[in-house]
């Protein structure tokens, strides 16, 4: 199977430095997925590894980092070479075709990826019976903006186009929206702004004051709505 590279070599991995500071929201989502982290995992498109030290707990054995781009491998490899068992390579799932692994992690991913089916298909087979592919990826074509164009994203995600994406054998274990309150920021600046770039400014007060907001009202609405979409798939006995 020929998958594509998370991200093309070139990327320079702008949006990682933008939600950098966004750490209401980092704790917010990463406290949702966190309980289907574990084992040995597997982390493709890593980027600088911010997500890889977020999501650390108990249950994990060991993580390996795949990152396409050498230059965000680099700086990644020495961001997390205070942790344990964790390892970063240059490259993608494809190079890791011969082995297995607990978990395999999408954080900001799929969306830059274009064969997003064959790659969700190719992570079913490096995943042991029981482990958990984990996906979140920005929710709703419609919000789809000049930023997504300008870092190389082929779409957003609903509930049908991610079930769509589904890996074969495997059972799909949950989904659901986070951040319902900053779904308006995000129409706003679809419709109004139109930025390529968010601000320093805007980041922090939606990070400040629309993500706490979020934690409240996506309970109360079930996780049905949000800019946000997560979804994860358990490997089904072979």
């Amino acid at each position: 199977m020929n998958v594509e590279a998370p991200r093309p070599v070139f990327y320079s991995g702008r949006e990682l430095e933008v939600f950098a500071g966004a750490l209401r929201w980092k704790a917010y989502w990463s406290s949702r997925i966190r309980q289907w982290v574990c084992g040995d995992v597997l982390e493709p498109g890593a980027g600088l590894g911010a997500n890889t030290a977020l999501l650390q707990n108990p249950d994990v054995t060991s993580w390996r980092c795949l990152e396409a781009d050498a230059a965000l491998a680099a700086a990644a490899r020495e961001a997390l070479a205070h942790l344990k068992g964790c390892t970063v390579s240059v490259g993608t799932i494809a190079g890791v075709a011969a082995e297995k692994f607990d978990t395999v992690l999408y954080i900001d991913v799929l969306e830059h990826i274009a064969e997003d089916r064959a790659e969700l298909a190719a992570a079913a087979q490096v995943l042991r019976e029981g482990g958990h592919i984990v996906v979140v990826a920005p929710a709703h074509q419609f919000l789809f903006s000049a930023f997504d164009a300008a870092i190389g994203h082929y779409r957003r995600y609903n509930r049908e186009s991610l079930l769509a994406c589904s890996p074969p054998e495997c059972r799909l274990e949950a989904m659901f929206y986070l951040d319902s309150a900053g779904m308006a920021a995000s129409l706003a600046n679809r419709l109004l702004l139109r930025q390529s770039r968010p601000t320093a400014a805007q980041i922090g007060f939606w990070d400040r004051g629309i993500v706490p907001v979020s934690r409240v009202l996506d309970r109360l609405a079930g996780y049905r709505v949000g800019k946000t979409i997560c979804g994860v798939w358990t490997r089904l006995p072979r």
